[in-house]
């Protein structure tokens, strides 16, 4: 039995692979590198600047997912972030995914701010059951949607202007 494949579509495959590979890559090292401020009632992870990546392609969203789960290994918050974190990372990313197939008329302003919702109520409810028990559910939840909205529109959102404007970096979303 011969099997043909297509050179053209494997090579799709592998290069869709290594771009996810190389978002995980890079999301967990800016966490991990960055840990002192990556987590905490107060944090900024600059990682989630990369969010808005399904914004131009679903094959991102693996890449988000598994990075942020590396991350949280060394999280204070345990397996529960491991789980919890890394699934509101998965949600946010697959709605950041809808909003660039929208319609919507000011999709990129509304981009990044999955991330920063989803993540201050999952984020933001984990802190306040695990870590602060003695502070507000609302103030953990604002606080971490201050780290995010710091992140996910400081850069995420001027990444999404440099993507569209460049075709280089257009190409890999392709």
């Amino acid at each position: 039995m011969n099997i043909k494949l297509n050179e053209g579509t494997m090579s799709v495959k592998i290069r869709k692979i290594v771009f996810a590979a190389m978002v995980a890559a890079i999301y967990a090292a800016l966490t991990l590198s960055l840990s002192f401020f990556s987590f905490g009632v107060i944090q900024y992870r600059v990682a989630e600047g990369l969010t808005i990546l399904p914004y131009f392609a679903s094959f991102s969203i693996p890449g988000l997912l598994i990075g942020c789960i590396v991350s949280n290994i060394i999280s204070p918050l345990g397996i529960m972030d491991m789980v919890f974190g890394s699934l509101a990372t998965l949600i946010s990313a697959i709605l950041t995914y809808y909003i660039g197939k929208s319609k919507l008329k000011f999709k990129k302003i509304l981009a990044p701010l999955p991330a920063v919702l989803v993540n201050a109520f999952v984020i933001g409810i984990l802190l306040k059951l695990l870590y602060v028990k003695d502070m507000p559910l609302l103030l953990c939840m604002l606080q971490v949607a201050w780290g995010e909205l710091v992140c996910c529109y400081g850069i995420g959102l001027p990444l999404i202007y440099i993507i569209e404007k460049n075709s280089l970096l257009r190409n890999f979303f392709k």
